[in-house]
């Protein structure tokens, strides 16, 4: 199998292929999948507006180059494959994909931090220098209930405009970004926000919030920060460690 699809696509789509494989097995040793239901996509490089999504079913710690589904926008399966595709991750990616040309990689997870602090009114509060990278290209989208409506996309794509993070209310995170490494990267910032948020909220402390001239500057030079937020940096280290722990996600 990994043979035959190999083969059957360009060098670039088969590192894209290994990259996102490598997402989806990073996500599950950092503990941040929910068994089979979010999602991970990634642009095939080319011309046509395809992209590869996670086989329908498969645990991420399971998933594979050579398994990962390629469709295009409207769903529609574009290489043969065994395993169907999540609907309500077809709505949410698609959406992004379709709007944003540099989301070249989008992250949907339900994370226990990352919706506990969606239900807050409050949303992510300036506790963390973490939280200021994440604050710096910061949207929201309430909650529609199951995403299988394809009138909600317009509305998501309006509420992400053109930020790195979000929120959906009640539900779980969002990263995008030009490359994969980048987009784990982000997530990996939010994700790290909302848990120290938790946990200082949880301490009954009273909250030194970070001053908001910081918080200013660091937003008024957003495209700057997050582009330099070194996704690049660490993400050998981050296939290095897989290659340790899980070997196979190139396969």
């Amino acid at each position: 199998m990994t043979n035959s699809i190999q083969a059957q696509v360009t060098k670039e789509e088969w590192q894209a292929r290994v990259d996102l494989a490598a997402c989806y097995r990073a996500v599950a040793m950092y503990g941040w999948d929910d068994l089979v239901f979010t999602h991970i996509s990634a642009r095939v490089p080319g011309p046509e507006h395809h992209f590869l999504i996670n086989p329908y079913g498969m645990m991420f710690e399971e998933v594979t180059a050579s398994s990962l589904v390629k469709i295009d926008l409207q769903g529609n399966k574009v290489m043969e494959s065994d395993y169907d595709i999540n609907p309500a991750g077809f709505t949410i990616h698609s959406a992004v994909h379709e709007a944003r040309d540099d989301a070249k990689c989008v992250m949907h997870l339900h994370t226990l931090a990352g919706i506990a602090v969606s239900t807050s009114k409050r949303g992510l509060l300036p506790l963390s220098q973490q939280s200021l990278f994440a604050l710096s290209s910061l949207s929201y989208h309430d909650y529609e209930g199951v995403a299988l409506n394809p009138d909600e996309k317009a509305r998501l794509v309006a509420d992400l405009g053109e930020t790195h993070f979000m929120i959906l209310k009640n539900h779980g995170l969002l990263t995008c970004a030009e490359t994969i490494a980048d987009a784990f990267l982000y997530m990996y910032l939010l994700e790290c926000s909302c848990q120290i948020q938790l946990k200082a909220q949880a301490s009954g402390e009273s909250l030194q919030q970070i001053p908001k001239d910081i918080l200013a500057g660091i937003q008024a030079q957003a495209k700057q920060v997050t582009r330099s937020a070194g996704g690049a940096l660490a993400w050998p280290g981050i296939l290095r460690k897989l290659q340790r722990t899980n070997p196979g996600y190139d396969q």
